[in-house]
């Protein structure tokens, strides 16, 4: 049914204009008591095997929502409505911003997948606290808080940026994701090398540990996936010197070339992240190599072109503990989530693994032997 609707609505509105509509719709849901349990109940049933504790966090199970979607923490409980473990909002920048001029978001349909160059539109890490702060939960989800760099900061001052954004939102997150790897923002990228990242990373945690003292807020980065490998051992060996509970791998990539893009090349060649299913091989490529390099040290969440319940099982074979979606929501709708569960459910019963955390890595464990 929604694919239809999408085919004879969604694809003909322009589709920043379609996101936003759908967004003031799930909102509304949530906000309707009856209507609201009803659309939980129907999408998004628990099943007790797919329980997952990461990060020190216990959550319904491994499927979560990407950041870029809610932005602006303004339909937390829509997204956990809509049967996601857990909601990562953001990115959010120090300051409030625009973002890039539109039209800055294409859909390739054909691919399956987005092109975006939003640029970080938000309303600023200080509105987007005081959300948080003030939000009363009706449904409950874990969230994460995405962090950026303020497009105006100059390179050399990111980290006093970040560290602004850290110290407004740490309190309000279950854990904080440093995003140096967005394609939309000039320089942010180069924040990829160690010798940059280190002192970044550095100064994040301590902020973090200053705003938050009674508890530890889970600190993950989020990369790239056009990193080279000797590139993607650098930050996980990283990450491990400097005690990070994770990485996120991947972002959008600004990779055309080898994908096989069956799109108008009119519309594949706008600048921008590229997400969605041509994403699928690269980010499980980075995925087994983090695992293979960190094992079971850092928790990995795997992102990027992870369409149904096989591409999930194949992430968490490979070694992630946690798993997002984005772009395939766009495509598949309000039971994208549901889908998910339910097939992760039927494989692990499946499979020879008693736990979800069982099967993490095993496939990448086999490949080492």
């Amino acid at each position: 049914m929604y694919r239809l609707f999408f085919h004879l609505v969604f694809k003909r509105m322009d589709a920043e204009r379609a996101h936003h509509l759908a967004f003031r719709w799930i909102r509304l849901a949530v906000r309707i008591p009856v209507l609201r349990t009803f659309l939980a109940a129907a999408l998004a049933p628990r099943h007790k095997e797919l329980r997952t504790e990461a990060l020190g966090l216990r959550m319904h199970g491994p499927f979560g929502l990407a950041a870029g979607f809610d932005k602006n923490a303004v339909a937390v409980d829509g997204m956990a409505m809509l049967g996601f473990d857990h909601v990562e909002i953001g990115t959010v920048t120090g300051e409030p911003q625009p973002g890039n001029p539109k039209k800055r978001l294409f859909r390739l349909v054909a691919d399956r997948a987005l092109i975006n160059r939003m640029g970080f539109n938000n309303d600023g890490s200080a509105i987007v606290a005081e959300r948080l702060r003030t939000r009363v939960p009706v449904l409950r989800t874990v969230v994460g808080v995405n962090i950026g760099k303020t497009k105006v900061v100059p390179e050399a001052e990111a980290a006093a940026d970040y560290v602004k954004s850290t110290e407004r939102l740490a309190r309000h997150a279950d854990y904080l994701v440093v995003n140096v790897s967005s394609p939309n923002t000039p320089g942010l990228r180069n924040l990829q090398a160690t010798e940059a990242l280190r002192p970044l990373l550095g100064a994040v945690r301590e902020a973090a540990d200053r705003a938050v003292p009674e508890r530890r807020v889970p600190l993950l980065v989020k990369i790239a996936p056009d990193l080279a490998d000797e590139d993607v051992d650098a930050v996980a060996d990283l990450a491990v010197e400097l005690g990070l509970d994770g990485i996120i791998a991947t972002n959008t990539t600004i990779a055309r070339e080898g994908l096989g893009l069956a799109s108008d090349p009119a519309l594949t060649a706008e600048t921008g992240g590229l997400s969605g299913a041509p994403l699928k091989e690269r980010s499980l490529a980075v995925l087994r190599r983090l695992y293979a390099r960190v094992g079971d040290r850092l928790t990995l969440i795997g992102v990027g072109g992870v369409e149904n319940a096989e591409d999930a099982w194949q992430r968490i074979l490979a070694g992630a503990t946690l798993v997002q979606g984005y772009s395939a929501f766009i495509y598949q709708g309000p039971c994208y989530a549901r889908a998910v569960h339910k097939g992760l459910a039927a494989r692990l019963a499946a499979s020879p693994y008693a736990t979800l955390a069982e099967a993490v890595g095993a496939d990448t464990r086999k490949a080492a032997r």
